[in-house]
């Protein structure tokens, strides 16, 4: 792999982050949820170089990420009314449709799967990025394949600097787990392929049925696989922080007893804040060396399915 300067753009730059797109370059952008490493979404060698730059296998589908929800029927077929009913009631906003892909959607985007996976970010900046260049882009999160997911400007550059062109940077995630993704094809059920900050009741609630479980079926959406989101330390989840010795490292919700971990990061007991802290507490944990970190999961909400199901993956075998 060549490797090249990477440049840290401001809010104030945008011009310059549309025209590396635009030339074909590789630009990370923030989103709501984690910072997301851009390609144009129309030129197969800008897509391909997403998959060079992360160490991504060939063959796993990237999100196409649009401007505005009237984006939505451009990049889709059928008419089935599903899809619009959501757009409506939640973007912008942390929610992918997997859905049947329009004819000229790149084969590299999706993996040559029938079907498309689309979001409207809810973020403005990189909103301007994408009505400025005047194409969806594709952009799965902005790290190395499998590791822990970048919801800051400095996450994206200590893991991808001298990879890709630039980063763009919009501040901290305020999610900060990756959007929920739900499958919508014509005669069959919504099916949830990755919890999220948009929820399964809230989902039935627009459509009116119920959404079905596909997380255990074959991988065919974005953070499909059974390894993800993983640190370089072996990550524990307990139900109790007293099971943390002085050499491991320790994750748990404020209140909570502390055990004897050598270092410990408190997230908000709350699970929105714990969800919005996640990343970035994996990895200060994992920056210290330690070989295990004891990750203490926060109590029942809307968000704790998402952060459940980055656990397990972030623990399972690799």
């Amino acid at each position: 792999m060549t490797t090249r300067p990477t440049r840290r753009l401001r809010a104030a730059d945008i011009d310059d982050a549309v025209a590396l797109l635009a030339g074909g370059g590789l630009v990370a952008v923030p989103t709501e949820t984690v910072y997301g490493l851009a390609a144009d979404g129309t030129d197969p060698d800008a897509v391909a170089g997403i998959f060079e730059a992360k160490g991504r296998p060939l063959g796993h589908p990237l999100i196409l990420h649009l401007a505005e929800p009237v984006d939505l029927d451009r990049w889709r077929t059928g008419d089935d009314p599903r899809p619009a009913a959501l757009a409506a009631a939640f973007w912008p906003g942390p929610l992918t449709m997997i859905v049947p892909r329009a004819t000229d959607v790149l084969d590299v985007v999706t993996g040559d799967r029938p079907t498309v996976g689309l979001r409207v970010p809810d973020h403005d900046l990189t909103r301007e990025v994408i009505r400025r260049l005047g194409r969806p882009v594709a952009a799965p999160s902005a790290n190395s394949y499998g590791a822990v997911s970048p919801t800051s400007a400095e996450h994206v550059l200590g893991d991808l600097a001298g990879r890709i062109d630039a980063v763009l940077d919009g501040g901290e995630s305020r999610v900060g787990v990756e959007s929920t993704i739900v499958e919508l094809v014509p005669g069959a059920p919504p099916t949830l392929l990755r919890p999220g900050g948009i929820s399964e009741v809230e989902i039935e609630a627009v459509l009116g049925e119920p959404v079905v479980d596909g997380l255990a079926g074959p991988s065919r959406a974005a953070g499909m696989v059974v390894s993800h989101y993983a640190p370089s330390a072996t990550v524990v989840v307990v139900d109790d922080a007293g099971a943390a010795g002085p050499d491991d490292g320790l994750l748990t919700p404020e209140g909570r007893p502390t055990g004897g971990a050598g270092r410990i990061e408190r997230l908000p007991a709350e699970p929105s804040g714990y969800a919005a802290g996640l990343y970035r507490a994996l990895r200060a944990l994992d920056a210290t060396g330690v070989a295990r970190i004891l990750v203490v999961p926060p109590d029942a909400g809307p968000m704790r399915p998402a952060v459940l199901d980055r656990l397990r993956k972030a623990a399972a075998p690799r």
